[in-house]
């Protein structure tokens, strides 16, 4: 049986696995508000390490808790314009 990995569990292994940045939806409260939009106010950071309980950014800044997301550019059509 193999284990499906989820939310900052998931970024903790890529980060074992050696992936230098993994983009994330950040928050200290857990997984499920990191995907929260907080009125407008969602934050996402570019993870780059795991160590002593804390994601750390590529800013600097730490994490309690980091969801690995896509970031993906739009088309013109999609955007219907």
């Amino acid at each position: 049986m193999s284990v499906k990995l989820r939310g900052s569990d998931l970024t903790r292994a890529l980060l074992v696995r050696g992936d230098k940045q993994v983009w994330c939806a950040v928050d200290d409260d857990g997984d499920e508000q990191a995907m929260m939009d907080h009125c407008g106010n969602d934050f996402t950071a570019c993870i780059v390490s795991f160590k002593e309980g804390c994601f750390y950014c590529s800013g600097g800044s730490t994490w309690l808790f980091a969801v690995p997301i896509k970031v993906v550019a739009v088309t013109q059509h999609e955007m219907q314009l």
